[in-house]
């Protein structure tokens, strides 16, 4: 007579391998799947065009970035100006709520800014933000710009550092 196995025995090789099949699958999907990745070459120029936004003349430390995605690629563009500029930049997304500081705020949960050398924005004690979906503002300009945070970082001397993501 054959001997039973407990169902015990069974649950913990079908456990072990449902596992080791779902690794595996992860293994091979991040193999061939290659976003998201840094575009080379893609910076401030073209995240400032396709957010449709003017760097201001005299600004300094300008950055950016273009992350390309599957579905929507991530534009980043930085640039420390006077601190009266970079508030009229913010309110010239039309955000629906002013630019203000947040309670709390978490860091993302990939690297965003640090790509092109700064620390991410919600880290900034003092940072102030607003978030903008322009389609839904009815702003034209940026009918093609699913979405824009702004953050205005206060610095020494009446400066401050923008940070501008777009998607």
């Amino acid at each position: 007579m054959p001997k039973r196995i407990s169902p015990r025995l069974l649950t913990a090789l079908a456990t072990a391998l449902l596992v080791s099949s779902c690794s595996a699958a992860g293994q091979d999907r991040a193999a061939r799947d290659p976003y998201p990745y840094w575009e080379q070459g893609a910076g401030a120029p073209e995240a400032a065009a396709f957010m449709k936004v003017q760097v201001p003349a005299g600004a300094v430390e300008v950055k950016g970035a273009v992350q390309a995605n599957p579905r929507e690629d991530v534009y980043l563009l930085s640039f420390v100006t006077g601190a009266e500029t970079a508030v009229r930049i913010a309110e010239d997304l039309r955000s629906e709520k002013p630019i203000h500081t947040k309670a709390a705020d978490l860091p993302p949960d990939r690297e965003l800014f640090g790509h092109v050398g700064l620390p991410e924005p919600q880290t900034l004690k003092g940072a102030r933000w607003a978030g903008v979906c322009p389609p839904c503002v009815g702003d034209e300009r940026r009918r093609s710009v699913a979405w824009i945070d702004v953050y205005v970082y206060d610095m020494a001397g009446g400066r401050s550092r923008v940070y501008l993501h777009a998607f």
